[in-house]
């Protein structure tokens, strides 16, 4: 122990050194005088940037492939006509509104616990959660089919034009939700897989030798290690365009099937999706740190689960839907301010995904930096997913200026709704500033699981301030689309500001905490942990974290530290039961009214269209 303990000594100092010391790059080499510069960005900037941007370039591809299938719905639908542009429009609103908003939305509860129990040492917990997030996204579909059979029913109470038989697209997409839903939670698991191959060494506050100083040079690059999962979704995101872009030409311009057609194209290219990615998993094995196959544990926590779907979903489905609702408000006017505002939604939506993906990633980088007990990681990594979204708007804003008064002839060749897309385009570029920063806030806020405050701040702002002034301006002072986006960009930025001063105040080693008790894990204290062998201040392990062959370096744990690299406690606490545990008898009777109320609400929508039809 004598020698081993002299290794620890010495290798210790060196390896600290090497993590802290500022480099060049990193605005931290002059001491004692900073630059205005320097006092802006924060000290490690380049190095934690890179990371961000290299894990949310997959994700924000994955994003883009999946928006990509309804825009390519929308411009085989608008090129057939005004009606059709308009029908389509609404189509895909109530679908969002009823369906695909509330499943992601709820999913990304998962946004939550992935993360921060990925962080952890728990890894197979992981693959519990997801087996939770499965079995109660399912049973969400029951309700959502409920509203879906009644489509028309619903749409002629909302005033729509009759026109739109867009009853026959929701009727033709009934069957495709469990395969969103599922696409978004395969994703997910993915994404934090991804997360977890992006970190370098050192960055979850584990004191291990760079690999330039130990000679481990085979180890892959951060990219090649985070592409191997982020390709996935890639992949079958490009596998789903394509069916889609062939259907729709086949059932539209071939079989001339109209839009029921475009719906049937899109209801083949979701289950083509979710296919490719689970056989992408299984065969490229993705799956073997995480999953321990299926697991009665997976029924177990629904409520704590709920505890952060339900606000995760009202966060979400709370801006979707008011965008949503702008879309029907709008849809009282005429088909031009309709078709307008389509094509500026679909635009908007595009733009979004480029801040959605730095989200995304910045959600996975703090999540797991707090489930791994390292709460500065995390608080360096939200803060430089803010100053990253400054410049993206830049490139954003540019395009955005570039190509204002051509973008909507992609959609429509209609002078007069070009012109009008044209006019809102200038309230729109600045909009798309606040809306990228309250995105990437959002980001922070699943990752630490405050999204109940996030879901607070967007129902007041949205609701009460946003589409209030929307509505006196669009029917009142008669600006009529152009009063939508005003009411929109008030709302952002107060909702920025408001994001924005909360993060500033997380206490973030509170938040380190919640996180590991969210992954099954006992957070460490002084008085809680077990004796230890050897000096009071390190304990001495065998592993080998080299990879020069006959060179052993040893790990450490500082006591009273979160994080603890030996990893044995956490093993521990995580085979132990949780004293909150149902019982056998409970966990049938509680699930099986889950699966009667969920079954129930369906027949209520089947009597329901029944009835509405008799009339």
């Amino acid at each position: 122990m004598e020698l081993g303990q002299e290794t620890t000594r010495e290798t210790v100092p060196r390896a600290n050194k090497g993590e802290l010391s500022p480099t060049p790059g990193d605005c931290g080499g002059h001491r004692g005088r900073r630059s205005w510069v320097q006092w802006l960005i924060p000290v490690g900037f380049r190095k934690e940037a890179w990371e961000l941007c290299v894990l949310a370039g997959p994700l924000f591809l994955v994003q883009v492939l999946l928006f990509l299938i309804h825009v390519v719905s929308t411009v085989f639908c608008g090129h057939l006509g005004k009606v059709e542009l308009a029908a389509v429009t609404l189509a895909v609103a109530f679908i969002n509104v009823c369906g695909i908003s509330v499943g992601f939305g709820l999913s990304s509860a998962c946004d939550t616990l992935l993360s921060q129990t990925y962080g952890s040492s728990n890894k197979k917990m992981v693959g519990v959660v997801l087996q939770r997030g499965i079995l109660i996204l399912l049973l969400c579909c029951f309700p959502c089919w409920a509203l879906f059979i009644n489509t028309e029913s619903i749409l002629l109470l909302l005033r729509q034009d009759p026109q739109s038989h867009w009853v026959l697209t929701g009727n033709a997409c009934l069957m495709f939700f469990q395969a969103v839903f599922l696409y978004g939670l395969l994703t997910r698991y993915l994404q934090n897989q991804a997360g977890t191959k992006g970190m370098s060494r050192g960055s979850l506050g584990q004191s291990t030798l760079p690999s330039t100083v130990h000679g481990d040079h085979s180890e892959p690059r951060v990219w090649d290690r985070t592409w191997e999962e982020g390709r996935c979704g890639v992949f079958s995101g490009i596998f789903g365009n394509v069916i889609n872009g062939l259907g729709n030409y086949i059932f539209l311009y071939i079989l001339d099937w109209g839009l029921e057609g475009s719906a049937f194209a899109n209801t083949i290219s979701q289950f083509a999706q979710v296919i490719c990615l689970f056989l992408y998993i299984v065969l490229r094995k993705l799956y073997l740190e995480t999953w321990g196959g299926w697991n009665s544990d997976s029924l177990q926590e629904w409520g704590p689960f709920f505890s952060l779907a339900v606000p995760s979903m009202l966060m979400m489905c709370i801006e979707w839907w008011a965008y949503e609702i702008g879309s029907f408000l709008i849809g009282l006017l005429s088909v031009v301010d309709l078709s307008a505002q389509s094509i500026i939604y679909e635009v908007s939506t595009l733009m979004y995904m480029l801040p959605m993906g730095l989200s995304l990633a910045a959600c996975v980088r703090v999540g797991m930096a707090l489930g791994a007990g390292d709460p500065e990681q995390a608080k360096k990594s939200s803060s430089t997913a803010l100053h990253c979204t400054g410049l993206l708007f830049l490139v954003m804003g540019s395009l955005l200026t570039a190509f204002k008064d051509s973008l909507a002839y992609i959609f429509t060749d209609d002078e007069e709704v070009s012109a009008l897309v044209g006019k809102v385009m200038p309230i729109y570029i600045v909009f798309n500033l606040f809306e990228s920063l309250c995105c990437i806030c959002g980001g922070v806020l699943r990752g630490i699981g405050k999204q109940a405050f996030g879901a607070i701040v967007n129902a007041v702002g949205y609701y009460v301030i946003g589409l209030p002034l929307g509505i006196v301006l669009i029917f009142v002072v008669r600006i009529r689309v152009v009063g939508l986006w005003v009411g929109m960009l008030i709302c952002a930025i107060l909702a920025t500001v408001t994001f924005t001063v909360y993060i500033s105040r997380v206490d973030w080693e509170r938040a380190s905490t919640e996180a590991q008790q969210r992954a099954g894990l006992e957070p460490h204290s002084v008085e809680n942990e077990p004796p230890r062998l050897g000096p009071e201040k390190a304990v001495l392990s065998s592993v080998e974290t080299g990879s020069i062959p006959g060179i052993i370096l040893t790990t450490y744990s500082i006591s009273g530290s979160r994080a603890d690299l030996l990893g044995a406690q956490e093993a521990a606490s995580a085979l132990s039961k949780k004293p909150g545990a149902l019982s056998v008898k409970q966990l049938l009777v509680r699930r099986l009214l889950a699966m009667v109320l969920a079954f129930s609400l369906l027949m209520v929508g089947v009597v329901a269209r029944f009835l509405l039809s008799a009339h």
